[in-house]
């Protein structure tokens, strides 16, 4: 009888368990949200109609890879690299994502494709449309196919220029510098040495 007893208290103890469980709102079962990092693009052209080039990434930003925080003005600038006829438009964009650095390197060469752009052998040439991964708030990153950040970025005036717009005291991970102290230098002339 006593084990009887026991058996019969452990059936009612699971079956309150369950109904406990039933009537637990879903969402405090609901799995937590991937974290989100924050990552600044830098968009530019120089063929076409620039503006349109640079509008139409902003829309496939949005849609492919996250939410845009802010965008910097769009400055005008000489090409870096090669001679060219034409000027750049730049743009600094702020951008929230879910994605990891090589998804997000896969998500902007998908973009520039479906703009326009056609990839040469030569790494500096005009283009329709160019999108460059500058740097993360808390990340670095290398693989054979990515660098973050970009390793041309403390070098850049036309890169350095608006990415201060929208974040001057985010920490090169490398140099130890905020961008602005990185700015500062490269308009008087010194650049910093990255030792890898």
């Amino acid at each position: 009888r006593i084990c009887q007893t026991r058996r019969l208290l452990s059936i009612v103890k699971s079956a309150n368990a369950l109904q406990i469980f039933k009537n637990t709102p879903s969402a405090i079962f609901a799995p937590m949200p991937e974290t989100l990092e924050k990552y600044v693009l830098l968009t530019g052209s120089d063929l076409g109609d620039r503006n349109a080039n640079l509008e139409a990434a902003i829309s496939l930003i949005n849609q492919r890879i996250g939410r845009i925080v802010a965008a910097s003005s769009i400055v005008e600038t000489e090409p870096w690299g090669f001679e060219s006829d034409t000027q750049f438009l730049n743009q600094a964009l702020l951008v929230e994502t879910h994605l990891d650095p090589e998804s997000l390197l896969k998500n902007v060469l998908e973009i520039e494709r479906e703009i326009g752009r056609e990839r040469k052998e030569t790494q500096w040439t005009s283009r329709i449309i160019d999108i460059d991964i500058v740097c993360s708030e808390n990340r670095s990153y290398h693989s054979n196919n990515l660098t973050i950040p970009h390793k041309h970025l403390h070098e850049r005036s036309f890169v350095l220029n608006p990415l201060c717009q929208l974040v001057p005291n985010w920490i090169h991970p490398l140099l130890h510098k905020n961008y602005a102290q990185l700015l500062v230098k490269l308009n008087q002339g010194q650049t910093e040495s990255i030792l890898s």
